[in-house]
């Protein structure tokens, strides 16, 4: 666990930094006076909510695992599993989640490569959950198609690079002493990134990213009636997702900076919200969403660190396997 808080510490002081900037740049007695009159059972139904979005991800990542025939494993372990992967969510497009198939590897022996294209499948279908959900929402807002035509570019690339096979079969057959080793578990990953991205096994995972990102934009809605603003949900839905698509497609831990500007400009300039509650707005679901994810995650690797020996055995977790072509 040393490890982990090594590797997200510094992510952990640029993002007060980047609040500290906020703060700043907003006023901290305009922010003050805001939460002042804060209702904050709101921000107790953010957190709720957030929670629901990790419960139709957990459905996905089940989902995920019966696709690959990975069995044996109660239910209880794999939600835990499948939560530790949440302490390494502030790398750059979540990519670090692939730290739960090294967990999964160390708890059950279930070889990472096996589980590691779940976390690339993962992120193609919220990529594509919030395309969707930022098209549904923007029919009323200018300038609503840039994001999602982005968005789009990048599940296109997605694609291609999962069904081209002349460029993964080109780097299969690469050889050398350390490549000789690797190049096999590179095949089996990407060939169980394929049988998970086929079209028929597209629909569910993608309905379940639409109901869990929705879910996570009601929060901002939420904490913006906590303040007694007047955006509506699809504003609120649509503001989120397209803050979050920016954070996901700029390659910067969290989306740090990026998600939040976004979200703050969008409430000011779009919605009309007072400067000092779109600041607090914004601070607050990305507490409520980003590191609630953090502690959830934190709290799972304990219970099984308590759970399984194994993972107490040293405080170096194994390192993510490599990312999957």
């Amino acid at each position: 666990m040393n490890a982990v808080l090594r590797r997200i510490l510094p992510v952990m002081l640029l993002g007060v930094l980047v609040y500290g900037v906020f703060v700043i740049y907003t006023g901290y007695h305009a922010i003050s006076e805001s939460l002042v009159h804060f209702n904050w059972w709101t921000f107790a139904l953010a957190l709720g909510l957030a929670c629901v979005n990790y419960a139709f991800r957990f459905c996905k990542w089940q989902f995920y695992l019966r696709v690959l025939e990975i069995r044996g494993i109660a239910v209880l372990d794999s939600l835990l599993i499948f939560l530790s992967g949440f302490v390494l969510t502030i790398t750059p497009g979540k990519v670090g989640e692939v730290f739960k198939s090294a967990v999964m590897q160390r708890t059950h022996s279930v070889p990472a490569e096996r589980t590691a294209p779940i976390v690339v499948a993962e992120r193609l279908t919220d990529l594509i959950a919030i395309v969707i959900l930022i098209v549904c929402t923007s029919s009323t807002l200018s300038d609503g198609l840039l994001w999602p035509a982005l968005g789009s570019v990048a599940i296109a690339c997605g694609f291609v690079v999962i069904y081209w096979r002349a460029p993964a079969e080109w780097l299969f057959r690469r050889e050398g002493p350390k490549l000789s080793k690797i190049m096999p578990k590179l095949r089996k990953a990407y060939e169980q990134l394929q049988v998970l991205s086929s079209p028929s096994r597209l629909l569910l995972p993608v309905f379940l990213s639409v109901l869990a990102w929705a879910a996570e934009g009601l929060a901002l809605h939420t904490l913006l009636m906590g303040f007694d603003q007047s955006a509506t949900v699809p504003q609120a839905l649509f503001f989120y997702s397209t803050a979050t698509l920016a954070g996901a497609l700029i390659p910067i831990p969290g989306g740090l900076g990026i998600t939040e500007t976004l979200m703050r400009e969008q409430l000011v300039r779009v919605a009309n919200v007072a400067l000092g509650a779109a600041t607090a707005s914004m601070l607050l679901v990305r507490f409520a969403t980003l590191w609630w994810a953090v502690l959830v995650g934190f709290a799972a690797l304990a219970l099984l660190r308590l759970r399984f020996g194994e993972l107490s055995r040293g405080d170096v977790l194994p390192a993510p396997p490599a990312p999957t072509p």
